[in-house]
């Protein structure tokens, strides 16, 4: 799996590729980490590269949720494949994080305030 960050102005864009698992998932973890230890942290997950997540790898989005908004800020899901569009509905996380077409959408949406 590659993970990397890239700022955008007033947010930050995490771009996840490959297979988020048990295996993987500390590494993304550690990135998003990064990328919510300022204040009122506002960060995209671009998941337009994930072939593959498991539910440690669901987890590591809720968990990187609930940690934004105690800290007023938020995270947003973007540009999911198929399946895992299919996955965050199923499991209920549509309705709990933002899930956005396209990273320029889930930046465009920033200033309205944090889903779910």
């Amino acid at each position: 799996m590659f993970v990397s960050l890239a700022e955008e102005p007033g947010a930050v864009v995490v771009t996840v590729r490959g297979h988020l698992d048990l295996d993987s998932a500390p590494s993304l973890a550690t990135k998003l980490d990064e990328a919510l230890s300022r204040p009122r942290p506002q960060v995209v997950v671009d998941l337009s590269g994930i072939e593959f997540c498991d539910s440690i790898g669901l987890s590591t989005f809720v968990v990187g949720h609930n940690r934004a908004r105690a800290d007023g800020g938020w995270i947003r899901l973007a540009a999911p494949g198929e399946f895992l569009e299919r996955l965050l509905d199923t499991v209920g996380l549509t309705n709990r994080i933002g899930v956005y077409p396209s990273v320029a959408d889930a930046l465009a949406d920033r200033l309205d305030g944090p889903h779910g």
